[in-house]
């Protein structure tokens, strides 16, 4: 399983963006679809999550903010990110898993190469 990611850029506090990722190659069984992110000098975080079925899982900072929607035929993941703050700034990663995954970055098999997303103030 390949993951790109697209969509990342600069934004000024407020604006939004929108994260792609488009998964190819043996996708049998994948479930839990996913976006990290991680700032520098720090770990990477889960964002939100995305079940085959459509039940997503956010973490309390995106809540309201983000959405995560997902097309099965297209094999793609979105991130709509909206009311974007400096705090928001970091490298997102995409990333699928086998079966069930928790918010635990182990839990997910496959990983794209991360995009940036810089909010300047």
């Amino acid at each position: 399983v390949q993951l790109q990611a697209s969509g990342g850029g600069s934004v000024l506090a407020g604006g939004s963006l929108r994260l792609s990722c488009a998964a190819s190659g043996s996708i049998f069984r994948i479930n839990h679809m996913a976006w990290y992110r991680q700032a520098p000098g720090k770990q990477r975080d889960l964002v939100a999550s995305i079940t085959m079925g459509g039940s997503t899982f956010y973490v309390d900072s995106v809540k309201g903010r983000f959405t995560i929607s997902r097309d099965n035929a297209e094999k793609t993941v979105d991130l709509r990110m909206d009311s974007l703050t400096p705090e928001d700034t970091a490298d997102h990663y995409c990333a699928a898993a086998k079966g069930w995954a928790t918010p635990d970055a182990e839990s997910y098999t496959y990983w794209g190469p991360g995009t940036q997303v810089t909010v300047s103030s």
